[in-house]
């Protein structure tokens, strides 16, 4: 039978790897040093022309099916390895039939948990990762997808400033639904406890994680990770017209959760209105590229931040959300930004930028709505601000305002119940 190439990239380096052999029995020229992690299959990192590959060998249908599947959750765009493709009709030079190899792409400056395990992390960063892993599988919940094998093993973890973000590697067991029960969530969130229960036993044995850890109490953290996720991603609020100060709180909680509100779904009734929100991890910069491409400004990345979710809820309020983003921008600008930046008085314009000015504009009036119960408009905060707080920062004085990187850490131990 010859061999047969189902891939998305046709390399002609493809043809000069030693595909008769067993891929346990490939030898160090076509093989690259780089951590694995454990796996139930004989994986390597191949050397693929100018390229790192990794090449998994497992039955022929089992690869068409996983490679199909990470094709889908790439498209979907959901953090995976990214499918290269699916080499079968492997035989030795007897003639005895060999297993397919899938082959997937190196993601670079990633690591398998045990490589970071190694570095002797510290408790609050054995945590993050669990963090990640929460993310991970509360955003592949969204999307649908089961993934029936959830593990620090079939993980792969990225340095994301003070965090880490996690990819899903192997998606032999997954399948992908309109939508899943909270039946099917449960059975991934179980599979994920014991699974990670048991890694951890094992780290703990080889003296790896400090001998007071516990780790059937660290694993049932991803639960209430993933519990906090899951109700502020898919929770419905209602709300009374004018209370739009509660839909910026919201806001404020994922993006302390570490996400960011890619879109706002709103429906009302003669009561008032329930909202949805759908967001999404986005990537460094994301933020800044798209607020510079609706109006212009080019501020830092926090600040647009900030400055994009005031434009989607101002889209979002005005029930404009089939209009073009440009057009609402554009309206945005005029009604909202050019307003405030446009009357900062001259003897107060050294003290601040006007992006920042702008932002701590809406922090206040953040504030001033909690504390009233009630929507304030963003003329009233201004002025307000204007009178109690700008006069009083120093010139050129740099406000950090809230980090939406990291998600809150929670304790590691809970406290001592009496």
């Amino acid at each position: 039978m010859p061999l047969q190439y189902m891939t998305s990239y046709a390399d002609p380096a493809l043809f000069d790897l030693p595909w008769s052999t067993p891929l346990e029995e490939w030898d160090d020229s076509h093989l690259a040093a780089l951590p694995r992690g454990i796996s139930r299959h004989i994986v390597r990192f191949v050397k693929l022309g100018r390229r790192i590959v990794a090449a998994k060998e497992i039955r022929d249908d089992v690869a068409v099916r996983e490679y199909e599947m990470l094709r889908n959750l790439t498209r979907l765009g959901l953090p995976s390895v990214a499918p290269y493709g699916v080499v079968s009709g492997r035989a030795t030079p007897e003639g005895e039939p060999l297993d397919a190899i899938l082959l997937t792409d190196h993601l670079q400056f990633s690591l398998p948990y045990r490589a970071l395990f190694s570095q002797r992390l510290q408790p609050d960063t054995v945590l993050r990762l669990l963090d990640a892993l929460a993310v991970l599988l509360a955003r592949l919940h969204l999307a649908g997808f089961w993934w029936g094998d959830v593990s620090l093993s079939n993980t792969l973890f990225r340095r994301d400033a003070g965090a880490f973000a996690a990819y899903l590697v192997d998606a032999e067991t997954g399948q992908l639904f309109p939508s899943l029960s909270d039946g099917q969530r449960a059975h991934d969130l179980d599979i994920a406890r014991v699974n990670i229960a048991g890694e951890l036993m094992d780290l703990a044995a080889g003296g790896v994680i400090p001998d007071d850890a516990d780790p059937i109490d660290i694993s049932e953290r991803i639960l209430l990770r993933y519990a906090q996720l899951w109700e502020e991603l898919t929770g419905l609020e209602r709300f009374e017209r004018g209370d739009r100060w509660r839909l910026e709180e919201r806001v404020r909680r994922l993006n302390q959760l570490g996400f960011d509100v890619d879109e706002f779904e709103m429906s009302t009734d003669l009561d008032g209105a329930s909202i949805q929100i759908q967001p999404k991890v986005v990537d460094a910069g994301h933020h800044r590229r798209r607020l510079l491409r609706l109006t212009g400004l080019d501020v830092h990345e926090n600040q647009a931040r900030r400055l994009l979710n005031d434009l989607d809820a101002f889209r979002a309020g005005a029930g404009r959300d089939h209009d073009a983003e440009e057009l609402a921008a554009h309206d945005w600008m005029l009604r909202v930004y050019e307003p405030v930046v446009r009357n900062i008085p001259e003897e107060l314009s050294a003290k601040l930028e006007d992006a920042q000015i702008f932002h701590e504009v809406l922090e206040h009036r953040w504030y001033l709505s909690e504390r009233t119960g009630s929507d304030v408009t963003t003329q009233w905060a201004f002025a307000d601000y204007l009178a109690h707080v700008l006069p009083d920062k120093p010139d050129e004085k740099s406000v950090v305002g809230v980090d939406t990187v990291e998600m809150p850490v929670v304790a590691m131990f809970p406290p001592d119940e009496t």
